[in-house]
């Protein structure tokens, strides 16, 4: 976004009331988001002190809650904009546009506008029936008055019969009801209150592939205020993938006689005059032809995306639980993708993830080589110091496990770990550009291989090369609305990179681009600099990479960290831009930096000096002093080995009232998916 960018001083008003945020947070909020570039990690960690400690998620729904409101205004200028070319803009309607509050308060005012196609209301206005139908609304005149008075006056152009007037007053009539905002609104509030979501079967729809999945659906009864609601929020997405595949009819119902009596109370609310019966029958066909129609899709899509934000929500949280699950870090890894016939793939990678042998071992059958493989996984024991055997928990996984639980030594006396690693995406990434330009000359099953021993030691930094919908954590993944879906698994994914941080010297081009400020070209730019120099020696060297300009160095240098490099506070989450303030304080304390980042002493001694916390700023100096007395910056959790029963081998063994040790793989609106061998 260009750095003119106007902030909206109503803008910000909205958003400080709608989110309950002071309005000095929210400005400053938007400042560093719109004007400056920041990214939400950077101004989470890095600017605590200009806008008050806000967390990422706040942040987040600041930048949310200010584009929804700019969207809703462009919608009310361009409604004015439109209605005035029209010259259809009364001042009355101006300012009922100018004051509607919500976007389908705008859509309702601008809903007669809208056909680029006469409706037959219009067409009867264009023929002279308005005042007829002024008339009818108003008159006490009999029904034989009435007809003659249609006979004199308004049988005349295109209106050829007495029927033809009738015909063209009602509709205009019918589409005023449908169209009086004040009465559409209170049925709106009426319907989420009250109205239900039907559901049948079609015609044929139990013949339709996978119907039996939905028989739960197939006469189903809900009122709609509930399904608003997260535990039941999937409801309506499995409903909808129904009705999309021709299994279900689903409709919004609300009585059709309390619709009736609203609409009239409110247009008539003290009605004497008017011919009752005609006037009777075009707010029921108002209600039957337009509102109830309009309200049903209405309801729809708000349901809809609804359900779409909360399944979002779940595959966001699950991410980001996956993501930041323990990591193993730096030890040797033998990974095996499991297979039968095919045999077992395995790919050895040394304690810093990287690649060094590969083979295939046949424990089963039909070749049954038992000794030869017990040899190939002993030989690499041996040979590249194997610490953990990580197996994937597809087809034959446990099998496998067994195997070697059963007939190597190490594993045996647990010297050495085997494990059953979650391996979904595997084969996605095994596929992938990412895969073929890290390994060109391997076979996918070795590249499989290899990342399920990568995602063993560093989970985040493997899976991040996987697109986030590939990994079998989410509900209705293909139903949601795939761009927001894709911005809010991109937002976890960078959230959970820049949360951890990142090894500038180790990190792949995937995990690199998703540091703050940095993205997909500079990050190749990184790794192809650091092959260059042989590893970044300090955070400054950055600014020799190509397109990594001073403002990119702002955003990144804090998330990247260099471990044994010149300066020990690049080994650190403390950004840059605070080393003159602490390297000043070192050399008033004759103390080295590295000397400082060493003793604790002297970290207790910088902790309680109270004026350089009040020159850097609370929030900043804490996170500092966290930064000095972390042992290691990664704030995940180590991994710790986790053992499934040996005695349950099929679903069939399960006892009731028995415990069984699991891994929850998935969580979603409607319980817990939990593996237990």
């Amino acid at each position: 976004m260009s750095t003119e960018t106007e902030i909206d001083q109503v803008g910000i008003q909205y958003t400080s009331s709608k989110l309950n945020i002071s309005i000095k947070q929210v400005a400053i909020v938007l400042e560093l988001l719109k004007k400056q570039n920041a990214t939400v990690p950077f101004i989470s960690r890095y600017r605590k002190e200009a806008h008050g400690g806000l967390d990422e998620v706040q942040i987040g729904n600041i930048n949310e809650t200010y584009d929804n409101y700019l969207e809703r205004e462009k919608r009310r200028k361009f409604i004015l904009e439109t209605i005035d070319e029209m010259k259809k803009l009364t001042p009355e309607l101006k300012k009922q546009i100018e004051n509607a509050i919500t976007m389908a308060a705008l859509e309702d005012l601008y809903a007669p506008y809208k056909s680029k196609r006469k409706t037959k209301g219009q067409k009867a206005i264009e023929a002279g029936l308005e005042p007829l139908s002024i008339y009818l609304e108003k008159t006490t005149d009999k029904l034989e008055a009435i007809e003659e008075k249609i006979k004199n006056d308004f049988i005349k152009g295109d209106i050829k019969t007495i029927a033809d007037a009738w015909s063209g007053a009602k509709f205009i009539l019918m589409e005023k009801y449908a169209h009086h905002v004040e009465s559409k609104e209170k049925l709106r509030k009426d319907y989420w209150a009250q109205a239900t979501i039907k559901t049948g079967l079609k015609k044929d729809g139990e013949k339709v592939q996978d119907s039996h999945k939905f028989k739960d659906y197939f006469e189903f009864e809900q009122p709609i205020s509930t399904l608003k609601d997260e535990k039941s929020a999937h409801r309506f997405l499995a409903v909808r993938r129904a009705m999309n595949l021709g299994i279900l009819k689903v409709e919004v119902y609300y009585d059709p006689e309390h619709a009736f009596k609203t609409l009239k109370a409110n247009i008539y609310p003290e009605h004497s005059g008017g011919y009752s019966e005609f006037i009777d029958e075009c707010l029921t066909k108002s209600i039957s032809l337009y509102i109830n129609p309009s309200l049903d899709l209405e309801i729809k899509t708000e349901l809809k995306k609804f359900s779409d934000e909360s399944a979002i929500n779940v595959f966001g949280v699950n991410l980001k639980n996956l993501l930041l699950q323990p990591y193993l870090g730096q030890k040797a890894v033998l990974g095996i993708d499991p297979g039968i016939r095919t045999g077992c793939k395995i790919a050895v990678i040394d304690k810093n993830g990287n690649f060094l042998a590969d083979t295939v071992i046949y424990p089963f059958e039909p070749k049954c080589d038992t000794l030869g493989s017990i040899k190939v996984i002993e030989t690499c024991i041996n040979q590249l110091n194997i610490e953990y055997i990580a197996i994937g928990n597809g087809t034959n996984g446990k099998e496998t496990l067994e195997f070697l639980q059963k007939n190597i030594p190490e594993v045996k006396d647990g010297k050495i770990k085997a494990l059953l690693v979650n391996e979904d995406g595997a084969s996605i990434y095994s596929a992938s550009e990412i895969a073929r330009k890290e390994f060109p000359d391997k076979d996918l099953t070795v590249r499989g291989a290899i990342s399920i021993a990568r995602r063993f030691q560093d989970p985040l930094g493997e899976l991040v090369k996987i697109d986030p919908k590939s990994i079998g954590v989410g509900q209705y993944q293909h139903d949601v609305n795939q761009a927001k879906l894709k911005k809010s698994l991109s937002g976890v994914v960078e959230s959970c990179v820049n949360f951890v941080g990142v090894d500038l010297n180790t990190a792949s081009a995937p995990l690199l681009s998703y540091v703050s400020g940095i993205g997909p070209s500079v990050a190749e730019n990184i790794v192809k600099y650091r092959e260059k120099v042989k590893g970044f020696k300090t955070r400054d060297d950055l600014l020799s990479v190509t397109r990594f300009t001073k403002k990119v160095f702002e955003q990144s240098a804090g998330f990247l960290r260099i471990y044994g490099g010149e300066n020990p506070l690049d080994g650190t989450f403390i950004h840059p831009e605070k080393y003159e303030l602490i390297q000043d304080w070192c050399q008033r304390k004759n103390i080295t930096i590295q000397e400082l980042t060493e003793n604790k002493d002297h970290i207790q001694t910088l902790s309680s000096d109270n004026e350089l916390k009040k020159e850097i700023g609370e929030f900043t100096f804490e996170d500092i002093i966290k930064s000095l007395k972390a042992p290691k910056q990664d704030p995940r959790e180590e991994f710790k080995p986790f053992e499934y029963r040996e005695d349950l081998k099929t679903i069939n063994d399960l006892k009731t009232g028995e415990w069984y040790p699991g891994i929850v793989t998935n969580i979603t609106q409607f319980g817990a998916f939990v593996d237990i061998g």
